[in-house]
């Protein structure tokens, strides 16, 4: 759990056991209710011994992993883990239909509205609002953990793929790259990747997967990384040297398409990385590493994949000594809307909303906890709450949405700041040593 001292500087982490001794002691009060920041009211950071702690990022197109670990002698042990859950594809829906609302309206029989070009350029660096929305929530979250423990720097995943080393036929040599430890490793996460970790003849899936070539390198195919793709042991035993249109006519087409198609996810992180690295490294001290370096000290490790474990994998290390077995996902929902309406299916609007957001002190998406004395609903919930100007509220639990609760009866805990939290268990955790 995250620690402040009396005049809120991060202090080391400690135990979520020690957090409970010290709220039961009264000697530190809930700085914030999730993640869960405890504050002493005893000491100050010049009476404690601070380590510090490092961060490790794994981004993401559409989950990036958040570890915080401490770094010594090559051995890291993680303290607290977060999987943070993009809406880059909702903000790139609701963009579109925008566009296509407006699309609408110019073509209709209504009043001219004459051209406007001026606003038209674009800043340098500019990047899609469903990119750099990946970009900003993850360097608000770095921005977050400064500010709850003493970070001292960032190891960031900035390369998924080395597409250079993908593209050449053959070794690079010379002052190219050098075939190490991790030879090999980039091309097949690549696959694995690019077509599910399943066999693209037959569909298969939880099998050991060969990387087959398309064309035979016995007709004349290459190693390029449009003509690999991953097959199981039968498939390829059966496909021999033969190629694709000779060995499944049906389906050659389809694999010809997937084999040659660009990966989605992977331009997404490409095309963020850069940005991703600046915005980091003006914050703080920022290492980077490649894809292929993660799975390498991953499996080393002996650690399963998922995307906070790879976080925690992330950049130069020896060993991990410690995992966290329960993770915070945090699912970026948004703040709402500053639209005062609601638009029909052709984008005009059809009704009005309140201006006041607050009622009786509490907005939708605010972290409460209703303690109902009697009647069908009687009982704590703990849940988002969706406001209204009566008074009676629903709340989101865990368990379901209990509705129409008084808001006599509702206790803040923490105002909505934009996401929705869950928590879920890591596999492969390892107990803390």
């Amino acid at each position: 759990m995250f620690v402040l001292d009396k005049h809120g500087t991060p202090l080391q982490p400690c135990h979520p056991a020690r957090a409970r001794k010290l709220l039961a002691k009264g000697r530190a009060v809930v700085h914030r209710h999730t993640p869960l920041v405890i504050r002493l009211k005893d000491r100050t950071i010049e009476d404690s011994e601070v380590d510090g702690v490092e961060l490790g990022i794994d981004p993401g197109s559409k989950h990036t992993g958040i570890a915080v670990f401490t770094h010594q002698a090559g051995q890291r042990r993680g303290r607290y883990t977060i999987q943070l859950d993009h809406r880059g594809a909702t903000i790139r829906r609701k963009l579109a239909q925008r566009s296509g609302y407006r699309r609408r309206r110019r073509t209709s029989n209504l009043r001219y509205r004459p051209p406007r070009f001026e606003n038209r350029a674009r800043p340098r660096g500019w990047l899609p609002p469903s990119l750099q929305h990946r970009v900003d929530t993850t360097t608000s979250w770095v921005d977050r953990l400064t500010g709850w423990a003493p970070v001292g720097a960032v190891h960031v995943e900035r390369v998924a793929f080395d597409t250079h080393a993908l593209s050449v036929d053959g070794p690079l040599e010379g002052v190219g790259y050098q075939q190490g430890t991790q030879h090999g490793y980039e091309v097949r996460e690549y696959l694995l990747a690019k077509f599910g970790r399943a066999c693209v003849y037959c569909g298969v899936m939880n099998t050991p997967l060969n990387i087959d070539h398309v064309r035979p390198r016995s007709r004349g195919g290459t190693d390029r990384v449009s003509n690999l793709v991953l097959a199981c042991v039968p498939c390829n035993q059966a496909k021999a040297d033969r190629p694709v249109e000779g060995f499944a006519p049906k389906a050659a087409t389809r694999v010809l398409a997937r084999a040659k198609a660009p990966l989605r996810d992977a331009a997404a992180v490409n095309a963020t990385r850069w940005s991703l690295w600046c915005a980091l490294d003006a914050r703080l001290p920022t290492h980077v590493g490649s894809g292929g370096r993660t799975k390498w000290n991953r499996t080393r490790n002996q650690l399963p994949k998922s995307h906070t474990l790879d976080a925690l994998c992330v950049g130069k290390l020896d060993t991990v000594t410690q995992t966290i077995r329960t993770i915070l996902v945090a699912g970026c929902s948004g703040r709402g809307t500053y639209a005062r309406t609601r638009p029909d299916k052709y984008g005009f609007p059809r009704l009005r909303l309140p201006r006041t957001k607050r009622f009786f002190g509490f907005a939708t998406g605010d972290l409460v906890r209703a303690v109902v004395p009697k009647g069908k609903k009687a009982g704590t919930h703990t849940g988002r709450v969706a406001v209204r100007a009566s008074g009676s509220f629903n709340i989101t639990t865990a368990h379901g949405t209990v509705r129409d609760v008084n808001h006599k009866h509702v206790q803040l805990l923490q105002r909505a700041d934009g996401y929705a939290y869950t928590t879920q268990k890591e596999d492969g955790a390892s107990s803390p040593a």
